[in-house]
């Protein structure tokens, strides 16, 4: 039995596991390589994230939904809801992998959120 998401240490087990598939995604793989130009700090960044959500703490600092607009920007509006999808199949499948029970399941339906959310940002933002 694979046991719950109970630190920050799992936490950051699970992102840096995760973005280790979405750089190597054929579908989603370029828009993370060619954006983020200092990993270790994304991924410290994105632990605080999830952090901050699973656990109700404040320790991340930053606008995302800014961020999802600014890369679509750069891709020339060419990010589609099946890009989410992928994101979130690989964020389901590492979950699933590593992880059972609440706080895992909260990070599923989190993460389904997040995308719905970051897609309908990044929709609205586009010139008309």
């Amino acid at each position: 039995m694979k046991k719950d998401i109970a630190d920050r240490e799992d936490v950051s087990l699970l992102v840096h596991t995760f973005y280790k598939k979405v750089r190597a995604n054929k579908d989603i793989g370029f828009f993370f390589n060619e954006t983020i130009n200092d990993w270790d700090e994304h991924l410290a960044k994105l632990t605080d994230f999830w952090e901050s959500n699973l656990f109700l703490v404040q320790k991340f600092k930053g606008r995302p939904g800014r961020a999802h607009i600014e890369v679509d920007y750069k891709y020339e509006h060419k990010i589609e809801a099946y890009h989410f999808g992928v994101w979130l199949n690989l964020w389901f499948e590492t979950l699933e992998e590593l992880f059972e029970g609440p706080l895992a399941e909260r990070a599923k339906n989190h993460a389904r959120n997040l995308g719905h959310n970051f897609f309908m940002k990044i929709f609205s933002a586009r010139p008309k």
